[in-house]
C-alpha cells in the first residue's frame, strides 16, 4: 500500500540494515500457543498517572504542556474499546531519558517521557506531556528530526502491535525528514501530523492536539 513506508528507504540509514533482504519464510507454529506463552497485560496494570506524563516525578517538567486525545479506529471506521497505547518521547530540549542518547542538551530530571493508557469504549485515549523538542540524528549532513510522539498500539496480545509517530503542525523540518519521506502518499504523510484543537485546549494550561490513529490506514513503522 502506498499509505506505509517501504522496508527499504536508502535516504533512512538505518533502514539499509534493517530491510530484509531474502523472502519471509513460514511460520508454522500455532499462533494461539504463541500468544498464550506471551506477556499479557490487564487493566489493573495502568497506573492513575501513567497517562500524565508531567506526574511522574517530584517537580514540574519544562517546556510546553500539551494535552494529546484521538480515537483508535479500525479501517471501518469503529472504535476500537479497551485498546493498550504507550507513548515515549524526547523532553523539551530534544532529549530522550535513555543513556545511549548522548545528545548535548540538557536532560530534565522531572521528565521521562513515558506514559501508557487504556481506550475507552469510544476508542478514545488522552495523555498530558510535555512538546517535544527538535533533535539532530546523524543520518545525513546536518540531520534534524522533527518534533514527535512515539505511539505503540496492541491488540489482544503482545505479538499484535503497531508502532506509528505523530508529529505537530507546521514543522519546517518536514521535508528534510527521510522518515516522513519514506511514505510515498502525500496525504498519508498528513495523518501522522496531529491537529492543533482549541476545544482539548484548556485555559492558561496546556495547548490541545488531537491525533486519530486509524488501523490500517495510519502509517506504520516498518523498518
Amino acid at each position: 500500500m502506498t499509505h506505509h513506508p517501504p522496508y527499504l528507504s536508502p535516504d533512512y540509514r538505518s533502514s539499509v540494515l534493517r530491510a530484509p533482504s531474502r523472502p519471509p519464510v513460514a511460520f508454522r507454529a500455532d499462533p494461539d500457543a504463541v500468544e498464550l506463552t506471551g506477556p499479557v497485560f490487564g487493566h489493573d496494570e495502568i497506573g492513575e498517572l501513567d497517562a500524565d506524563l508531567t506526574r511522574h516525578h517530584a517537580g514540574e517538567p519544562i517546556g510546553e504542556r500539551i494535552i494529546v486525545t484521538g480515537r483508535i479506529l479500525d479501517s471501518a471506521g469503529r472504535p476500537v474499546p479497551g485498546t493498550l497505547l504507550e507513548v515515549w518521547q524526547a523532553n523539551a530540549a530534544g532529549r530522550y531519558a535513555h543513556r545511549r542518547d548522548q545528545h548535548p542538551a540538557p536532560l530534565d530530571p522531572n521528565f521521562t517521557g513515558a506514559g501508557r493508557c487504556m481506550t475507552d469504549e469510544q476508542g478514545r485515549y488522552r495523555f498530558v506531556s510535555i512538546k517535544p523538542g527538535a533533535y539532530p540524528w546523524r543520518n545525513h549532513h546536518n540531520a534534524w528530526r522533527p518534533a514527535h510522539i512515539h505511539f505503540s498500539v496492541f491488540g489482544t496480545a503482545f505479538t499484535q502491535r503497531l508502532v506509528t509517530q505523530m508529529y505537530f503542525p507546521g514543522d519546517p523540518l518536514f521535508p528534510y525528514d527521510p522518515i516522513m519521506r519514506s511514505i510515498p502518499d502525500p496525504a498519508a504523510r498528513e495523518r501522522l501530523v496531529a491537529h492543533f484543537d482549541l476545544d482539548v485546549t484548556e485555559p492558561e494550561w496546556a495547548l490541545g492536539y488531537r491525533f486519530d490513529i486509524v488501523l490500517g490506514r495510519t502509517p506504520t513503522e516498518e523498518q
